[in-house]
């Protein structure tokens, strides 16, 4: 078994510690990736090394999930040009409970299980002088700045004594997950290699043990930029953050190019599946299949089969569906980019649907508003307007608050009714 030859083809190996003993790690190999808890949710960004894990998982390897209670007090280097805002011992403590949840179900939907361990537990106890003594001393100041991300850091801003500390830390972790756990296996983002290669070193140089490691590249677009940001920021795992609805929206508007390549790296379909996908794109570009399978497959994963159709609907909306179990916070974010007014609910039940059209926008006076309607171009609540004069009361429910107008196929408009 070579563990490595899918995931290169899925572009997902970058540096190795050692070519030819890696691809020959035996079944039940226990190996470990690391996720720091500083922000409140993953990203999707850290799916990446969650789908590698996974990948290693199902080809026989025992995966140990690490959760950097004590890493991520102190702030990784590595991918920032300033310090990173450190958190309190709550908040971090919270994040990793919250993490731990979003890593059960992803991997519960692909009938995987892990096993988690925090670095707070067995660093906690150690005193500062018996970690300069027993794992500081291995280590020169002049290998520690030789790698990329303290020189960067040392270029720009500068690098605190913590943040310094960081790979030692990291090294710490990889010894004594060798030494209890027999973790041979370390894996990580290529920004990670410095701080990973730092474990391998502490383990040669303190046990004389053999360990091993590879990288995964970092994940950008096309156009070379980093890979996981929306308009609007981060694209977050936590449905709260991120909808399962705004989530489905940021894959399927990603490019042809890009929709292909992230086939390969974040789902698990294989090459003749996404060879089958590639012909259906040149033979028909306009279904966007590539882009349509790879936002179904990521959302079905991450938020599972309910959420997915869902989102679904939701877009569904967009093109003249029905409104149907769709509630008022999720038509605002459907419509989030389209233009809105809010008008006060009593005295707009009484206009004609002319004199509402006009007063939310739809159309710049009656004359235009009354034509829209009598070509049957205009919609309220995705509903044909029947009759310039009839009552926006006809068309809407007492408890009606937002009203969706529509004019012609695809120019919409948000009114929200208030109390006052």
């Amino acid at each position: 078994m070579d563990i490595l030859t899918d995931l290169r083809w899925r572009n997902l190996v970058q540096d190795t510690s050692d070519p030819e003993q890696i691809p020959i790690l035996s079944k039940g190999t226990t190996f470990y990736v690391g996720f720091d808890p500083t922000a409140p949710s993953l990203q999707v960004g850290n799916l990446v090394p969650l789908l590698v894990s996974a990948h290693l998982a199902k080809q026989g390897l025992k995966p140990l999930i690490l959760f950097g209670g004590s890493t991520g007090a102190i702030g990784d280097p590595s991918g920032k040009n300033k310090e990173r805002q450190l958190l309190s011992k709550e908040e971090l403590a919270a994040n990793v409970e919250f993490q731990k949840q979003q890593v059960s179900e992803i991997y519960s939907r692909l009938s995987l299980k892990a096993e988690f361990v925090n670095n707070l537990d067995w660093t906690k106890d150690v005193t500062l002088l018996e970690f300069l003594r027993d794992y500081g001393k291995h280590f020169t100041v002049n290998y520690m700045m030789g790698k990329e991300v303290v020189k960067s850091r040392l270029e720009s801003s500068g690098i605190s004594y913590a943040e310094f500390s960081y790979m030692l830390l990291q090294a710490f972790d990889y010894l004594h997950l060798y030494e209890t756990r027999d973790c041979k296996l370390q894996i990580g983002g290529s920004d990670q290699w410095g701080n990973i290669t730092a474990g391998l070193e502490l383990i040669r140089r303190k046990v004389q043990g053999d360990a091993y490691a590879f990288s995964f590249p970092l994940i950008t677009d096309s156009n070379g930029k980093k890979f996981g940001k929306s308009e609007d920021g981060a694209v977050w795992l936590d449905p709260a953050r991120t909808s399962p609805y705004k989530f489905h929206q940021f894959w399927l508007n990603i490019s042809d190019e890009d929709a292909l390549n992230h086939l390969k790296t974040f789902t698990f379909l294989t090459q003749d599946e996404i060879t089958a996908i590639e012909s259906q794109m040149k033979e028909s570009p306009e279904k966007r299949h590539a882009q349509v399978t790879l936002a179904d497959e990521i959302c079905r994963l991450v938020h599972g089969e309910d959420a997915l159709q869902s989102a679904k609907k939701s877009a569904e909306v967009l093109f003249g569906g029905s409104l149907d179990g769709i509630d008022d916070s999720a038509l605002k974010e459907i419509f989030s980019d389209v233009p809105s007014v809010s008008l006060v609910k009593n005295e707009a039940m009484k206009l004609s649907l002319t004199e509402f059209f006009v007063q939310a926008g739809a159309a710049n006076s009656n004359g235009e508003a009354k034509r829209l309607i009598t070509g049957g171009g205009a919609y309220i609540n995705q509903q044909r307007a029947s009759s310039p004069g009839d009552a926006l009361s006809d068309y809407l429910s007492s408890g009606s608050s937002l009203v969706i107008l529509r004019s012609g196929k695809k120019k919409y408009f948000l009114a929200e009714l208030t109390d006052g």
